[in-house]
């Protein structure tokens, strides 16, 4: 049961002194941005490991015919498609690689400094501060944090 005593969000996500409505506002866009680039980050490597188990299965496909007798098909998709960069010069990975040591790194780094800058490294205010406006105070499954573990 939470601590009667504690009717708000945990210090982690309490609005520093001093930090103003338009701050806590754009702290929350920059962090909805990075929500999305991590999104985009997460289909990315869906696509490295969609792709990789393409070409697997192309080798398998390749490997098939060829003992169809299909030997002219086999070895064009040898040839054409299997091992086959997706962009010019890269496979997957590299493509992952550089969005990830890139864009990724820099939005990662630019969304901890403005944190840091800005709201004493706090993260997720506003959405913190959108809990308190939405929950019922008071009712169960509204509380503001976690329940105190039995042991305490």
């Amino acid at each position: 049961m939470t601590s009667p005593d504690h009717d708000g969000p945990d210090a982690a996500h309490l609005r520093p002194e001093g930090v103003d409505d338009a701050t806590v506002t754009a702290l929350g866009k920059l962090s909805e941005a990075l929500e999305v680039a991590e999104h985009a980050r997460g289909l990315l490597y869906g696509f490295h490991r969609l792709t990789g188990m393409a070409d697997l299965t192309l080798g398998e496909a390749a490997d098939a015919f060829r003992e169809a007798g299909h030997t002219d098909l086999a070895d064009r998709i040898d040839r054409e498609l299997v091992g086959r960069n997706v962009i010019e010069g890269r496979w997957t990975f590299q493509i992952v690689e550089d969005y990830d040591d890139g864009y990724y790194a820099a939005f990662k780094a630019t969304e901890r400094d403005a944190r840091e800058q800005l709201a004493s490294g706090k993260r997720h205010l506003f959405e913190a501060e959108m809990k308190e406006d939405r929950r019922t105070h008071g009712r169960r499954h509204h509380e503001a944090v976690p329940a105190d573990s039995p042991d305490e």
